[in-house]
């Protein structure tokens, strides 16, 4: 309700009348006004106080409000004409919505005597400009205040601000002029509300200031409102592009970058946004263009005013085909905004082709639309529509300028979001067409391994792999090349290549890091522009098993530590020298040799397995012991409870790769092994003894072949190599392994014999009968190996 000053009550003639309508409120001026006293008219109808018989002249309605001169009947029964001013307020604070009625007692002429309160002077001014006396009543208001209040000046005379406005912020505004009045001093209030009827909202600043006499007494208050609403557009237009740089484009992913364009545009904009979005014609293709209608498009976002986007008659994802007379179609086609209004009749074409939308249309209220071209580094990526239903002003040309500023940021994050999934989609291709599809089965070890992409980064240059060795042995690699995308994938291509090529030689694991070493220091010299070496750099770690010894040797290179899960027992970090990280050079690297009992669990992963933003080293270390304490047999299942247990749900902040391996041994029964003495003449005897080995293995099928490549071999060491002089058969299921090892460090080579030479075709000899063959160096000399493959015997 209206707050009441003591002392001016009886000053305007003041009525409320309720909903159903009666009389609810009657104050001591209308009493002065017709004579009825409170108690007579409270509660009674109000139609009571018509005169009888008289034609009341239509008010004139705006705006919740209405105005006009009516006939009512005075107690004594005169005709009493009238003009009033009725203020319509809505339901508030559960209370039911009325009329507040007024009319003022005291503004039959201006008086000319108080020069203090004279504004004579101002009559001209174009700012709008209002006196307030004592009884914070008007007194005088400028033509342009007449303008802003919708009534003329003389009608008005003697009203409260809170009787003229009759609405909340006019009682707020009355409450901060009887502050000037009361302290003297100045105050300035903004407000954004629409005055005089109008239908559009418009900023305001009120600027009041105390009006005093010639003796410095305050008598009145000046009031002077300033529309500002240009200026507050041009902030708020200012501030919805600063908040569409910040918003729009935090990730790189195409559908959350065109949601964050709806959310800045609603409501801000428009009431309902949606955003469509060309397909590509070929994958990591650019889209179509140029444009003709129908012209398909795939939703990627939408958002309204509404819960629940009932405007939206396409789901994410879905795409629809828009004809010509669309705004889409038509905005494609002409490659700049279209904006149309329902009213105007340029919308008729699409709403007659889509009965569903024009029903949409209709029930909404929808009004206006504006469809802008998504367009970036000249390509056009799609469309945006902005449509307005609540708010009631169609969009102007500031509104299509700011809309397309705003697309026009949205467009190059929505650009970059698709240049970047093209190329993690490349890289990604390339990851993994370079890591190994499947790990091999050894008789060694069994493998079970994953792999994951970054979730925001892309794709880096984390590795894995398992490689068989001679004499039944594996090795065991995981590395991690520094830095995302396709040059990461390619430099982790090329070092897997190198490790798999070292490992042929059978170097040990600290001999084959120095020579990786050297590797990353030329790519990086290579890569590198204008003399500048560039910045390639590696981590690596690398172990070879042997299941007759079980022993694992391990060296790395500034990669984390393995874990190991002895059989039975709780996991635990191998102690192992660090070493210096691959690319800096002239650094040593130390091997260090563990003895692993069979199935025993070795895990070996990439620092961002238990390296993020929520996680410290420390703490995903604990938390890949707890994972893998809970190994209960699946490498699989361990694996995925790993992953698991240390990565968030939106995935890992840099690439992860993960290998577990438990290690497996060969019995004394599947090895035989004899000293050979350096006699020629005792080589048939050896010969003997194998083939009697054979049999007890059950392999006498390849007798013939093992008998023939032990005779070369140890032929071979006897006479080119140095004592002592060793031969060991191992033996699987499927393979079959003659090694004989000597202490000369000579290696090997085929040679093309000629056609009348008597010797010169063994190792030839070899190669042709075994699946692979070799030699490897070792600390006291080297060894000579040859498999054969072979079924046993069932």
């Amino acid at each position: 309700m209206t707050p009441d000053y003591p002392f001016d009550d009886a000053a305007t003639a003041r009525a409320v009348i309720a909903g159903d309508g009666t009389v609810s409120s009657w104050n001591a001026g209308a009493r002065r006004l017709l004579g009825w006293e409170e108690a007579e008219v409270v509660g009674r109808p109000a139609a009571r106080l018509l005169a009888d018989g008289d034609s009341q002249p239509a008010p004139v309605s705006a705006g919740g409000r209405w105005y006009g001169t009516v006939t009512l009947r005075h107690r004594d029964g005169r005709a009493l004409p009238v003009w009033l001013l009725a203020h319509h307020r809505g339901p508030q604070n559960g209370e039911p919505g009325h009329w507040l009625v007024v009319t003022p007692l005291e503004a039959a002429d201006r008086p000319a005597t108080d020069t203090a309160l004279s504004l004579d002077a101002l009559v001209q001014a174009p700012c709008a400009v209002a006196i307030y006396d004592e009884r914070l009543r008007l007194r005088h208001a400028n033509k342009a205040m007449a303008e802003v209040l919708g009534l003329p000046e003389e009608r008005l005379r003697g009203l409260r601000v809170s009787e003229i406005g009759g609405r909340p912020h006019s009682v707020e505004l009355e409450a901060q002029l009887l502050q000037v009045l009361v302290s003297g001093r100045p105050l300035d209030s903004r407000s954004f509300l629409r005055t005089g009827g109008e239908s559009r909202t418009r900023a305001w600043l009120a600027r009041m200031a105390p009006v005093a006499d010639a003796e410095g007494r305050v008598r009145g208050v000046c009031l002077a409102v300033h529309d500002l609403t240009d200026s507050h557009l041009a902030r708020e237009r200012l501030q919805l592009v600063n908040e569409a740089s910040i918003r729009i484009g935090t990730t790189l992913d195409v559908t959350r970058t065109a949601q964050e364009l709806t959310e800045v545009c609603v409501p801000a904009l428009a009431d309902f946004v949606s955003v469509d979005l060309l397909d590509p014609h070929d994958p990591g293709g650019e889209p179509p263009g140029p444009f003709t209608a129908p012209a398909e498009l795939r939703r990627a976002a939408h958002r309204s005013l509404h819960p629940g986007d009932p405007e939206a008659l396409v789901k994410p994802g879905d795409t629809q085909a828009y004809p010509a007379g669309s705004p889409q179609a038509d905005a494609l086609v002409a490659g700049r905004t279209i904006a149309a209004t329902v009213a105007g009749g340029s919308l008729d074409q699409w709403l007659a082709w889509d009965g569903a939308r024009d029903g949409r249309v209709t029930e909404l209220g929808v009004h206006s639309t504006m469809a802008v071209p998504i367009q970036a580094r000249g390509t056009t990526l799609g469309v945006a529509v902005l449509t307005r239903f609540r708010r009631p002003d169609p969009f102007t040309s500031d509104d299509v300028l700011l809309a397309e500023e705003v697309t026009a940021r949205a467009a190059v994050c929505i650009d970059n979001a698709r240049r970047y999934s093209r190329e993690r989609e490349t890289a990604l291709a390339l990851q993994r067409s370079l890591l190994p599809r499947t790990l091999p089965r050894t008789a060694a070890v069994t493998a079970s391994s994953r792999y994951l992409p970054a979730a925001r980064a892309g794709v880096g240059g984390d590795w894995f792999d398992v490689i068989q060795l001679s004499g039944m042995r594996v090795a065991l690699v995981v590395g991690d090349v520094v830095g995302h995308g396709i040059q990461a994938s390619a430099t982790m291509g090329r070092l897997r290549t190198a490790v798999r090529t070292l490992a042929d030689i059978d170097l040990a694991p600290d001999e084959l890091l120095t020579h990786l070493d050297d590797l990353v220091l030329r790519l990086s010299a290579d890569s590198g522009g204008e003399g500048r070496p560039g910045e390639v750099g590696a981590t690596c770690l690398y172990a070879v098993y042997d299941p007759v010894s079980r022993r694992c040797t391990l060296a790395r290179a500034g990669h984390p530590p393995p874990v190991i899960l002895p059989p039975g027992g709780t996991p635990k970090r191998v102690d192992l020298p660090s070493g210096p990280p691959l690319g800096l050079g002239g650094l040593p690297f130390e091997s260090t040799e563990l003895y692993l009992p069979e199935g025993s669990v070795l895990a070996f992963y990439t620092d961002g397995l238990i390296e993020s933003r929520e996680l410290d080293m420390e703490a995903g270390h604990g938390l890949l012991v707890e994972a893998l304490a809970a190994h209960t047999g699946s490498l699989d299942e361990t694996c995925d409870r790993i992953l698991g247990t240390l990565l968030p749900p939106g995935g890992a902040s840099d690439d992860v790769a993960l290998l577990l391996a438990r290690t497996q041994g060969l019995s004394a029964s599947q090895v035989a092994s004899w000293d050979i003495p350096a006699d020629p003449a005792l080589v048939a005897q050896i010969r003997k003894q194998v083939v009697e080995q054979l049999a007890l293995w059950g392999l006498s099928e390849a007798a013939f072949t093992a008998e023939l490549v032990v005779s070369e071999l140890v032929t071979n060491a006897i006479r080119y190599g140095a004592r002592p002089i060793g031969l060991r058969l191992i033996h699987d299921a499927a393979t079959l392994i003659c090694e004989v090892s000597d202490t000369s460090h000579t290696a090997p080579h085929l040679r093309r014999a000629k056609t009348w030479d008597e010797g010169g075709r063994g190792l030839l000899l070899v190669a042709q009968l075994t699946q692979r063959w070799g030699s490897r160096h070792t600390t006291d000399g080297k060894t000579i190996w040859a498999e054969l493959a072979l079924f046993e015997e069932g």
